[in-house]
């Protein structure tokens, strides 16, 4: 059991390094990807457009049942007047970062491990080589930015939409007065708040995106390899995104 343990602490360290290898020549490369803007607006959309519907459902969602939950827990204490404080605090700060990284790793990250899995699969990586053309540059540093651009955009939809979800239910139905709710939500959110969500999104983008490209890159070119690369893109963005918003929040704190 212990020579098992070894071998796999072992070999997470091995991943740590090849990644942290693989995310050096990515950004070695992003000063000549920002010239080609229609590659990137391309995948802009392919990350962040295409997974607006989820996004935007999910927020929805999550904010009516954080309205819900909030009041409920504030009325304990005749406190309902500050449930637009806690919904903003608690979605711009913890969820909308968190849930979203989520999402887009379900979502974008699995599309695009499975898009650059398949690339690999079928020799289009190894036929760039052959003709002089370096696949991470033309290829992954594309997709990679794609998605880093599009991750604090959706975080701030999910947000926005988040909000308006906390609204509907505390205010609409539960009764809440609409000024006092508004009122304790501007009085209450601050501007390191509100940083802390945008360093949470950006870090997630970029550890959700990297992950993606990095294991359909290295994926085996098989269907089996594929679908192995698929798997351990969503199963490592959630464990990361989780140990990475403990140790920001840490941070802040």
């Amino acid at each position: 059991m212990l020579r098992n343990l070894l071998a796999g602490l072992t070999r997470s360290l091995e991943s740590l390094g090849a990644t942290s290898r693989f995310l050096g020549r990515l950004i070695i490369y992003t000063p000549g990807a920002l010239l080609r803007v229609n590659l990137i607006v391309e995948q802009v959309y392919n990350t962040g457009t295409l997974s607006l519907v989820i996004i935007m459902l999910s927020g929805l969602f999550v904010g009516m049942v954080l309205g819900l939950q909030g009041f409920q827990l504030l009325q304990r204490f005749g406190s309902e007047e500050a449930l637009g404080s806690a919904s903003a605090i608690g979605l711009v700060r913890e969820l909308s970062p968190v849930i979203t990284a989520l999402l887009f790793a379900g979502r974008a990250g699995t599309a695009l491990a499975s898009e650059i899995g398949l690339m690999r699969a079928t020799d289009q990586l190894s036929a760039m080589e052959m003709m002089a053309v370096d696949p991470v540059k033309r290829v992954i540093v594309p997709r990679f930015l794609g998605g880093v651009i599009a991750m604090p955009l959706l975080v701030a939809i999910f947000s926005v939409i988040g909000i308006y979800g906390a609204q509907l239910v505390g205010v609409q139905i539960m009764g809440v007065d609409s000024g006092s709710f508004w009122s304790q939500m501007q009085a209450s959110v601050e501007l390191r708040d509100i940083r802390e969500g945008i360093v949470k999104s950006g870090v997630f983008g970029v550890a959700c995106s990297l992950i993606a490209v990095y294991e359909g890159y290295h994926s085996t070119p098989t269907a089996e390899g594929v679908g192995l690369a698929t798997t351990r893109t969503v199963v490592t963005s959630a464990v990361v995104v989780l140990f990475l918003d403990y140790l920001i929040t840490a941070m802040f704190l």
